[in-house]
């Protein structure tokens, strides 16, 4: 991609307007506690350490609201704390420009490094630089500065009081992943009616599972409705695959493709109705016609082998999921109050009566915030390496900083703070979000300005209305802030203008400079990328390593266990499961960036990376749907699963290496291990087939990168 298009697409993306469900009563909390705030610290002690204070309670707030399952009032505390911390050292070191200056490098370099930890952290680590920028030049002793201090600790604390007394939706955010994933599943379902080798996007199922990851505190307050229904949700998957796929399953016409297409519309109408259950915490109701597709009692005679087992699957997930996302009476089961009772294995009456209701599967286990500490120390010593992108953004952000304040002291207008304040709060590790974040700053600067500057032209508020001005425009931040950095830009403007105002600071001494300032912070954050770029396009060959290692050892642990049986219960096979879904969230991930970057594609063009991209999803695939039918503890052996699976871990490992060194990979340990397999006693040869589905696989892979054109005949053939 050129220069000339990046930067049109970026400049797109940060001047978009995105509709998103809004949440004024989140957004009113947190303007509340920052009133709260401002009006004490204004009573008590006058317009600057109010301004002071106003920034750790707009910040705490602020912190509540990234994506984050970890309790948020200790997000709170932990804003307000750590700027209040960076606040009081900064004042000290501020008058003197040779500890200042190498004290904002340090500071700045490990809040880039925080990113490692995760966005949450690193979002609150750059902003709390950038706003010690604002705070540390408005107290005028070192008791100011230490009150300052004290108060955006308070600030936190008032913030986190709130969240506590007044939760908006505890559960809402667990809720929320869950009812996704079951409403991905219904999606899913509904798509492999007309395409049976439809994809699936793991993401929603990504979610839900960090979603219910818990503390033990937590764990026992969690809502019933969010018990076990997650890891329905991901067995659920396989088995709609598996009934779909002509592979494993029914032909692609006739009467049994028929019948399928009823149990998979019957399956998507039962999973909407359960995530409309969960999200909403209302009983379920069940549309009538998915029973009555599901009480047909001919499946039997019209499906046989893989397919109608995993029919009978189905139907006995699909009950476990009602059941759990209903209200269960231990008593009498959810199903036996629905109106229309769910017939054979899903509940029917004259069937055998259930047995009791299990109990819960565990949580999984989170670790308290203070405990996550050793965690990310971890995270940011694996990147804190050469090459590193999390390191050289943190190298990035950092000299940015220092030169932008710098320049900012050196020009003529005061306030020179703008500059890297504005650079430090968009610079992020790839380049698609700093340079629209950079654009819409900008753009979002010079709405918000524009419209507090009419303001105080027009109505000439006093230090009271200008610190309620700034709530307003808080307030309209927190609810607009997910619509886009346009609009939370233009309310962060307008925000900083009437909070200085409050402090006596008239228009024009803080309008011409913001903007001109901002201006420069932003073109230093995108000039600082292009100099000292960390690329995501020269690095796809090894994401593609690592997803075709991560696909290959969740392919091999499946077929191992045909020649082992052990159940339905494998925990190899479920972490082999994980890591190969990291791996295919990380290569989406950088596949997307490297779409944006102004970077020639040095090897593997876009066309291959979707394409090998597309083969190792049907590797995955089709491990999914072996998946789906591993044989029970007491089944008959397979042994020559045993060395399908090992020639599969050492071909993939082998064409990981190829792919790292510009080669195109070859398959032939799995191709001799399939030529020497008899297939005598596999039942419904599911393992066989699935085996030569994995071949085909690997074989699209290594057509997908082997893109290198056939040499051309120069010598006409002879007429026959």
């Amino acid at each position: 991609m050129s220069w000339f298009r990046a930067l049109k697409d970026t400049t797109r993306s940060g001047l978009t307007v995105e509709r998103k469900r809004l949440e004024p009563l989140i957004a009113l909390r947190g303007a509340a506690g920052l009133a709260i705030v401002v009006a004490v610290s204004l009573a008590a002690f006058g317009p600057a350490v109010a301004a002071g204070s106003a920034f750790g309670a707009f910040q705490a707030a602020i912190a509540t609201f990234q994506r984050s399952w970890r309790p948020r009032p200790e997000l709170a505390i932990a804003s307000g704390t750590s700027l209040g911390i960076s606040t009081f050292l900064g004042y000290l070191t501020g008058s003197h420009l040779f500890l200042f200056v190498p004290l904002l490098a340090l500071w700045t370099f490990l809040a880039g490094l925080g990113w490692a930890a995760g966005p949450t952290i690193g979002i609150i680590a750059s902003s709390n630089v950038a706003m010690m920028l604002v705070t540390i030049t408005l107290p005028t002793s070192i008791g100011e500065a230490a009150g300052h201090a004290a108060m955006m600790v308070f600030g936190g604390l008032v913030q986190a009081t709130l969240v506590v007394l007044f939760p908006v939706r505890r559960w809402g955010a667990h809720r929320d992943a869950l009812a996704d994933a079951l409403a991905a599943e219904a999606d899913y379902a509904r798509r492999l009616r007309h395409d049976p080798l439809a994809p699936f996007d793991p993401q929603p199922l990504m979610l839900a599972r960090s979603a219910a990851a818990l503390t033990p505190r937590q764990a026992r307050t969690r809502p019933a409705q969010l018990h076990g229904a997650r890891g329905l949700a991901e067995r659920i998957r396989p088995v709609l695959a598996s009934l779909a796929d002509p592979a494993v399953g029914v032909p692609e016409e006739g009467v049994e493709r028929d019948r399928v297409r009823e149990l998979l519309a019957a399956a998507g109408s039962i999973l909407d109705a359960a995530a409309r259950a969960i999200r909403t915490g209302a009983p379920v109701r069940i549309p009538a016609p998915a029973v009555a597709a599901l009480r047909t009692p001919d499946t039997g005679a019209i499906l046989a082998g893989p397919p109608h087992r995993a029919a009978t699957r189905l139907g006995s997930l699909l009950r476990d999921v009602l059941e759990t996302a209903g209200e269960v009476d231990p008593v009498e089961p959810l199903w036996h109050r629905l109106p229309a009772r769910l017939p054979g294995h899903l509940g029917a009456r004259g069937a055998a009566a259930p047995g009791p209701v299990a109990d819960p599967p565990p949580a999984l286990p989170r670790p308290t915030l203070l405990k996550l500490a050793p965690t990310a120390v971890r995270a940011i010593r694996r990147e804190a390496r050469p090459g590193s992108p999390i390191l050289r953004h943190a190298t990035r952000v950092s000299a940015v900083a220092v030169v932008g304040y710098l320049i900012g002291n050196a020009l003529p207008f005061g306030h020179g703070y703008w500059a890297p304040m504005a650079a430090v709060m968009v610079m992020r590790p790839d380049f698609s979000q700093t340079y629209s974040r950079a654009v819409a700053r900008f753009g979002g600067t010079l709405v918000g300005v524009t419209v507090a500057t009419a303001v105080v032209q027009l109505a000439h508020p006093g230090t009271w209305t200008s610190a309620a001005l700034a709530v307003v425009c808080a307030a309209l931040m927190y609810l607009l802030m997910r619509t886009g950095q346009l609009a939370a830009q233009a309310c962060v403007a307008a925000y900083v203008v009437f909070l200085l105002g409050m402090g006596g600071q008239t228009w024009d001494q803080t309008v011409p400079e913001r903007v001109v300032l901002t201006l420069a912070g932003g073109i230093l954050a995108m000039l600082s990328y292009a100099l000292y770029p960390a690329w995501e396009t020269p690095r796809l060959r090894n994401r593609l390593a690592e997803r075709l290692v991560a696909v290959g050892e969740y392919a091999a642990t499946v077929v191992g266990h045909y020649a082992h049986p052990a159940g339905k219960s494998c925990p190899d096979v479920r972490a082999a499961l994980l890591a190969a879904r990291d791996a295919h969230i990380a290569w989406d991930q950088a596949a997307d960036r490297a779409r944006t970057e102004p970077v020639r594609h040095r090897g593997l063009s876009r066309a291959a990376a979707d394409d090998a991209a597309h083969a190792l999803h049907h590797l995955g695939r089709v491990a999914m749907l072996m998946e789906a039918h591993l044989p029970e503890s007491d089944a008959t052996p397979v042994p020559a699963a045993d060395d399908l699976a090992e020639a599969l871990r050492t071909a993939t490992r082998d064409g990981a290496r190829a792919l790292r060194e510009r080669r195109v990979p070859r398959w032939k340990p799995v191709r001799a291990a399939l030529d020497e397999w008899d297939g005598d006693g596999v039942p419904d040869r599911v393992v066989r087939r699935g085996g030569g589905l994995l071949l085909e696989a690997l074989d699209e892979l290594t057509e997908a990168l082997d893109t290198e054109a056939p040499p051309m005949s120069v010598k006409p053939e002879p007429d026959d």
